[in-house]
């Protein structure tokens, strides 16, 4: 009789194993904390802002993401050059001129220009700087094994599968 009991009762603990759940996702899901962004602003620095800018992200980032910034530097045969922050101009005697620089949270980024006498840099430098935030999520470092040049702002881009009409530009 205890074996019949026993043999029940394993029997009985197989079928209780053998439920299943359902790992998928559902279809109507957005994979936020996995999606590379990349914003467009045009900010001006003058002595009135402290040759700064604060911009607010449209939405708060991940903790783990990272950020890029590029400054639109000019444009050759009708292609933009977008260059990496921070940025240094030199006299031509070597020594610093000024910079662009920039530190982010998760909120904001906050992109500076740092020198000497910066109110006479020329306001080509200064006024209606078009810049570009990328943010880049933080599994990214970890799922490529390929080196990207980060300075080379269309190599970023092709790495990330961003193209030109997923660029958001915020006023």
């Amino acid at each position: 009789m205890r074996k019949i009991t026993l043999l029940f009762a394993f029997i009985g603990m197989m079928t209780i194993q053998s439920c299943t759940v359902n790992d998928q996702q559902p279809i109507n899901t957005v994979d936020n904390d996995t999606i590379s962004e990349v914003w467009e602003f045009t900010r001006s620095f003058s002595t009135s802002n402290n040759f700064s800018t604060l911009i607010a992200f449209p939405h708060t980032i991940y903790s783990s993401d990272m950020v890029l910034v590029y400054r639109l530097s000019g444009v050759s045969n009708g292609t933009d050059i977008w260059k990496l922050l921070p940025e240094t101009y030199y006299f031509n005697d070597g020594t610093l001129d000024f910079r662009y620089d920039f530190d982010f949270t998760k909120y904001d980024a906050s992109i500076f220009m740092d020198g000497f006498d910066l109110a006479n840099v020329s306001a080509n430098y200064r006024t209606n700087q078009v810049l570009r935030i990328v943010v880049i999520p933080g599994y990214f470092g970890n799922k490529t094994s390929n080196t990207i040049d980060f300075n080379d702002y269309n190599a970023t881009m092709n790495a990330l599968k961003i193209n030109e009409s997923n660029v958001v530009k915020i006023k």
